[in-house]
């Protein structure tokens, strides 16, 4: 089988840490179409992984393959769309919003030549498919943070490439605001099949926008369903950062009991979340609050 992402017996050491690595013997692959999400403590090596899987950070030992073919053509080609974190020197320039969005098929196109209309309409379908036509004229300064991060998707995704990838994309962006950059997300994929890989630390970004859940802490600790995120998973991979830890159950309520088992905090919890404990639940589960309830 090919893979949209292959990654073999990666490791990855930059000078000045002693020798000890950022990346240690890191395997996963990912299916086209799928949606993997990985997700570690700060410096547990997830942005080093996607700068490696991107080709911005020369390979020094193990293999990456992304869509058959190695991570720095597969970006020349235009098989990977990126959405970094909120740019501030994007966002101090005099553009609008549909002109950033565009760069992501102009940057091929000579500084004199104009817009084929093919490319316009397919910056034109973009604009709506992320949901920016109500500020497509707008400088991208005067956006909100969920505004410019809709306009960031579009200009990864209006090149149509096979794979998506984000870093950190709730960073920025209000409560209200992540729950509809999550529906956003879940309406791309339904739509363009794009594969998805989400780098975070954010708990709730994941379960929510995930099919596969990668758990990286330098080394690879898990990769499988989001169900197999159990409190002993969670614990192993925020070990070395409890503060980190505290961080991303913040609102969340976790159990830690068997699918055949009752709930420990019983049948007032199942009401108070309209959620019934049991089948279909892994070893552990976790989830957020009721809005406006308490944790």
């Amino acid at each position: 089988m090919t893979f949209a992402v292959d990654i073999r017996g990666v490791w990855h050491t930059f000078a000045g840490t002693h020798g000890t690595p950022t990346l240690e013997d890191v395997s996963l692959s990912v299916r086209a179409g799928e949606r993997l999400g990985i997700l570690g403590p700060n410096g547990g090596g997830k942005s080093t992984l996607l700068r490696l899987v991107l080709g911005l950070l020369p390979l020094q030992r193990g293999e990456i393959t992304v869509c058959g073919v190695s991570p720095s053509k597969a970006r020349r080609d235009g098989l990977i769309g990126y959405v970094p974190q909120r740019p501030e020197m994007e966002m101090a320039m005099p553009l609008t919003a549909r002109e950033v969005l565009a760069q992501g098929v102009t940057w091929r196109l000579a500084p004199w030549r104009r817009v084929p209309a093919t490319l316009a309409a397919q910056v034109e379908r973009t604009i709506d498919l992320v949901g920016a036509r109500d500020f497509a004229d707008k400088p991208v300064g005067s956006l909100s943070g969920g505004q410019v991060q809709r306009v960031l998707i579009g200009r990864a995704l209006v090149g149509q490439p096979r794979i998506l990838v984000l870093d950190e994309p709730m960073v920025g962006v209000d409560a209200a605001g992540q729950r509809q950059f999550a529906s956003l997300l879940a309406e791309i994929h339904r739509t363009t099949g794009v594969t998805m890989l989400t780098v975070t630390h954010d708990l709730r970004a994941i379960v929510a926008g995930s099919d596969q859940v990668a758990c990286l802490a330098r080394r690879l600790h898990s990769h499988g369903s989001p169900k197999g995120l159990t409190p002993a998973v969670l614990a192993e991979l925020f070990s070395h950062d409890v503060a980190g830890l505290m961080g991303e159950l913040a609102g969340m309520h976790v159990h830690a009991h068997g699918p055949g088992e009752t709930c420990p905090d019983g049948p007032s919890h199942r009401r108070e979340h309209g959620q019934e404990h049991g089948q279909g639940h892994g070893p552990g589960c976790s989830h957020a609050p009721r809005e406006g309830g308490g944790a």
